[in-house]
């Protein structure tokens, strides 16, 4: 993995009875969405295992500062371009 890798935060969703928060990592033509609290990756292009289990790691490390951000966005005001 580069040291440039890009990352995207969803808002905090609300899935039945579960909050979730969506990351997207990009490297590249790589990319790989994965979401916490649970570290399931829901699309992997182009990452090793070993690189998915770092980016796992990364999330879990980082998990209160990746809420912190998903609090943050307004999903509304997103979608209006503002």
């Amino acid at each position: 993995m580069s040291s440039e890798i890009k990352m995207s935060v969803s808002s905090l969703i609300r899935t039945e009875d579960k909050k979730a928060v969506y990351v997207m990592f990009q490297d590249g033509e790589k990319s790989a969405e994965l979401t916490l609290p649970d570290l399931s990756v829901v699309s992997n292009k182009g990452f090793s295992d070993k690189e998915i289990a770092q980016l796992k790691d990364y999330m879990d490390n980082e998990r209160d500062k990746i809420y912190a951000m998903a609090k943050e966005i307004n999903p509304l005001r997103a979608f209006m371009g503002r």
